[in-house]
């Protein structure tokens, strides 16, 4: 097993001057470069319009809030301008290096991270654009539990419902599921171990703590309740209207 203890561990971002070069800073990158194929949308469904704004809009707007962040990285298809066009790229990067797979997608964000002045040391989250019900408090849960930890971690949520495997339409067996969770964003880790995680796996993976498993580390596990899901189907898009109108009703409610 990989050696997992922690050399020095930083303090909180909340004490320590996110400027010092000898502190770590904590990055966001958020993929944005996909086709939203399983939407059934028309287009790309980070761009489709979400409770009056665009559903990216969501998501920037939570991380906008999260006090503390160095910078915020968008990285989205070759020769998409729409973050520009819809005035929805102010207060963060984007860059148009995209690639075929959401790993590549994040590895080359590493890249570009680095030339924004990130160094191995730091942390990045990588969030799915699509979770755009994320909010400034999961944000600041997951920095806290990450922040001293030798690996990183993820939120997640337990799994609740009974799990099935299939085989041609039909239930094959049913799965435990008492240590079963589904994994979320964002998802917390080093800079450094990220890019060597992403470019040992082949970017076969799905997401990028399962490229750090594949070098023999056990990541964090942060608990996140389920209204983080990520806007995938046709009916993801009024169940999260409905949660984002929720809370507008509410005073504080995007914490």
């Amino acid at each position: 097993m990989t050696d997992q203890t922690p050399q020095n561990p930083p303090s909180s971002p909340a004490s320590a001057p996110a400027a010092s070069p000898a502190s770590p800073r904590c990055w966001v990158l958020i993929p944005c470069a996909g086709s939203g194929s399983r939407a059934g949308s028309a287009g790309p469904k980070q761009y489709q319009s979400l409770a009056g704004l665009p559903l990216v809009a969501h998501t920037l707007a939570a991380f906008a809030a999260a006090p503390g962040l160095a910078g915020v990285l968008v990285v989205v298809a070759p020769g998409d301008d729409t973050l520009e066009q819809a005035g929805l790229a102010e207060g963060c990067h984007v860059a148009d290096c995209g690639g075929a797979t959401r790993a590549e997608s994040v590895l080359n964000g590493l890249g570009v991270l680095s030339t924004l002045g990130a160094v191995a040391d730091d942390w990045v989250l990588v969030h799915d654009a699509a979770r755009c019900l994320i909010t400034p408090d999961q944000v600041r849960t997951l920095i806290d539990a990450c922040w001293s930890d030798p690996v990183g971690g993820l939120l997640a949520q337990p799994l609740a419902d009974t799990l099935k495997s299939a085989a041609a339409g039909r239930v094959a067996s049913t799965l435990d599921r008492r240590d079963k969770w589904l994994a979320q964003t964002p998802q917390m880790f080093r800079l450094g171990l990220l890019q060597q995680a992403l470019g040992a796996s082949g970017l076969a993976v799905t997401d990028e703590a399962a490229a750090v498993e594949a070098l023999g580390f056990s990541p964090r596990l942060v608990p996140a309740g389920g209204v983080n899901f990520k806007v995938t189907y046709p009916d993801d898009f009024a169940l999260a209207a409905a949660v984002l109108q929720a809370r507008q009703a509410v005073p504080g409610g995007q914490s």
